[in-house]
This record gives structure tokens, sequence and C-alpha cells, in this order.
């Protein structure tokens, strides 16, 4: 069928990934599965796939090693990554998020709910399509391009995830503009994603490591204390 997103289920208990795969099937998507970390590294060479499904707790590879893997290969780092697990802990939920995943939901979960975190996740990642052709926009050293879906530091191409690309973009096309965390997630995330306020924070630490020549002291991507955060074009 044409037009189907590819998804890759990684989960070790078959009664999960066997239900898991049915429900997507159900739903119309193109399902692979891989019961080991291992397995699901080689099935993802060549990123062919549009999300991955990843259970933290997998046995030899386990979930947080495969995201590092994954979102550390050019050819595999722009894939949306949804993490499953049992752990409810906010230190595995942090861990995932500056990993790179771009959702997390926890065990016990609803097919209907992973769907539409599926569907937001993939909705998020698919707008990179509409961005305007040819528009670049520079600040300083950085420079966004819209039509390629990259930004440049000094030259250098940055590795940003599609919802780290489309937070920068939503603030340096704003500059000075103060947005809290709501705002940004409704502006950036969407209002029907499932994701908590502290998301916004985890971005932002990773923007700041990726453009700032200090993130101890940033000089683009500033906080209003008690407000929000904004973008200081040319760094002021």
């Amino acid at each position: 069928m044409m037009g189907q997103k590819r998804v890759l289920i990684v989960e070790d208990e078959k009664d999960i990934r066997d239900l898991l795969d049915y429900n997507l099937k159900k739903q119309g998507y193109a399902t692979e599965v891989a019961a080991t970390g291992t397995e699901a590294l080689n099935k993802s060479k060549g990123g062919k796939y549009d999300l991955i499904l990843l259970d933290l707790m997998l046995p030899g590879m386990d979930g947080i090693e495969l995201c590092r893997a994954l979102k550390g290969n050019p050819e595999t780092s722009g894939i949306p990554v949804i993490m499953l697990t049992a752990r409810a802990e906010e230190i595995d939920k942090v861990l995932g998020l500056e990993l790179g995943a771009d959702d997390y939901v926890t065990k016990p979960f609803s097919p209907r709910e992973l769907l539409a975190r599926i569907k937001a996740v993939l909705r998020r990642t698919g707008e990179r399509e509409k961005a305007a052709p040819g528009k670049q926009l520079k600040t300083g050293d950085i420079v966004i391009d819209t039509e390629k879906y990259i930004v440049k530091k000094g030259g250098a191409t940055l590795d940003l995830s599609a919802i780290e690309f489309k937070l920068l973009l939503y603030m340096a096309e704003r500059p000075g503009k103060v947005m809290g965390r709501d705002f940004l997630l409704d502006a950036v995330w969407g209002r029907d994603a499932y994701v908590e306020p502290r998301t916004v924070d985890v971005h932002i630490r990773r923007l700041r490591e990726k453009i700032e020549d200090d993130p101890s002291e940033p000089k683009l991507i500033l906080t209003k204390r008690g407000v929000g955060y904004f973008f200081g074009s040319d760094g002021n």
C-alpha cells in the first residue's frame, strides 16, 4: 500500500510484541519486529523506518544503549523513537529524552493511547516537509535551512532531531518573544501530544549543548526566570 508508515517494534516479550504488531497492522501500518537490540540495530540500517517503538528493558543491548546508537548514526538519527517501559521513575524519562527519544510510554498502556501517541509523533516529524522551500534564517554563526531541514554552526552541520529543529526554528522566528513551557508544548509538539512540560526543559538543554559556544552561559536560547524561554537574536 502506497504511503504506509513503516514501524519497527523492538520488544523482547512475545505477547506484547504480537499485540503491538496486530494493532499497528490493523491501523494500516507496515510493521517489522525485533526481539533484541542487536537485531533492531541491524534492521534499522539505511534508515528505512518512519518510527521505532523501543522497549527499554531488552536482553543484551538495552533500549537506552540502542537509542544512543540510533541517534548517533546519521542514517537513523532522524527516525523518531517512542520508548516503552515498565519503569516509571523520572530519571528514566529524562535519560530517554536526553538521548533523543520523541516520547515515552509507561507500561501498562492501552493500544488506543499508544496509537494516538504514534500518530502525534508521526504528524510532528512529518511537518518538516511543509517547511518553506529555499528559506534560510541566520543569526550569528547559526544558519537554519528550512529546505534541507538542517542547521549549521560555523559552517558545520549540527545533528538535530526533528523536534529539536522545529523547536529551534519556532523560537528563532520569534526573537525576543518569551514563551512558557505550556505555550511551547502546544506550538511545537501540538495540543494532542502526550508529553510533560519537563520535556521542554530537556530539549532546551539539548539544543543549548549543540548550538551554544558555552551551554552554561547561553547567548541564543535564554531564560526569563519564572516565565519561560526566548531566543536572543544574534546573541543579544
